[in-house]
């Protein structure tokens, strides 16, 4: 629509974010089918033409776990030519060697703040998820690779409930003297609220990490992913994750729900003033196109308004 959003910059917030788009990753490995590898390659083309500059491209996990993103090693070179970061996933050793086999420069692990979801998600304690995290971070960085440390259940866990955020601080502390250069702070299951967060990030801070090392992940089970987001970015916080329609969710935690919705994130950048790169109409046309191949409509709100059709 002509002029809107409105641009209306408000005090106290950063003047540029950058978008970690996961679509392509955390969003396709939560499909009940798999999505051809050449229909990938091409939404990640997409996604880097509408003007996002970190694009998480696929997990090399072992496809017993993640079949839906097995073609990993088909993947990753169709994408030689893609104009983005294109960080991925990789859970151990194995996963890493694979990784930089392709030549990837930007690897992620996936650590928990609860002892449930590490044994669920890695099979393994979290103090043993962090023994195997840091070899694979230390032969990383060794290579010149930047590391992303992913951490779930930071703000509630569906089987233990409430999560002390001073048992989030310390795993989160602990990924990062592994070496992690980024730390991503997951709402896997989208229970938290703006004070929390806000809460969270002060007691990182506290403890000595700052700010800029920090990215937040949210999901819209409660709708409560744009609110804590501003309250991030209230904090300091300038990386974003989200998702090319709302895809994802998380497949060992059944009441993950998606994403927060690129589209929807980048209406409330718009309309604050805070410069992302991303053209919102080609963002949105990819996800229509997405959703066209996986036959099912955008969950995201702004995707379904700038696509209707009078």
């Amino acid at each position: 629509m002509i002029g809107l959003p409105m641009s209306v910059p408000a005090p106290g917030l950063p003047a540029r974010v950058r978008i970690h788009e996961v679509g392509a990753r955390d969003g396709l490995q939560n499909e009940k089918t798999a999505v051809p590898t050449e229909v990938k390659a091409e939404f990640v083309r997409r996604l880097a033409a509408s003007g996002l500059t970190t694009i998480e491209a696929t997990s090399f996990v072992h496809p017993k776990w993640v079949p839906q993103l097995a073609d990993a090693e088909q993947l990753f070179p169709l994408l030689a030519d893609v104009d983005a970061a294109l960080p991925v996933l990789v859970p151990n050793e194995r996963g890493l060697d694979r990784a930089l086999a392709l030549g990837a420069t930007r690897i992620a692990v996936f650590g928990s703040a609860t002892e449930t979801f590490a044994s669920r998600n890695l099979n393994r304690t979290v103090a043993e998820s962090l023994a195997m995290f840091e070899p694979v971070v230390a032969r990383a960085r060794q290579g010149g690779a930047h590391v992303r440390g992913y951490l779930s259940m930071c703000f509630g866990d569906p089987w233990e409930g409430a999560v002390p955020v001073h048992q989030v601080v310390s795993v989160a502390k602990a990924l990062l003297d592994l070496g992690c250069d980024e730390l991503s702070l997951g709402d896997t299951i989208g229970v938290a609220t703006p004070g929390h967060v806000q809460a969270l990030l002060s007691a990182l801070n506290e403890a000595g990490v700052p700010t800029d090392r920090i990215g937040v992940h949210f999901h819209d089970t409660y709708g409560q992913a744009l609110s804590n987001t501003l309250a991030a970015l209230q904090h300091g916080v300038t990386t974003v994750d989200a998702s090319a329609g709302g895809l994802g969710g998380c497949p060992y935690a059944k009441s993950a729900t998606g994403n927060l919705a690129t589209e929807d994130l980048v209406w409330m950048l718009d309309g604050l003033g805070i410069e992302t790169g991303v053209d919102l109409a080609a963002l949105t046309a990819t996800s229509v196109w997405m959703a066209e191949q996986l036959g099912r409509p955008s969950p995201s709100r702004t995707v379904r308004a700038l696509s209707h059709k009078e």
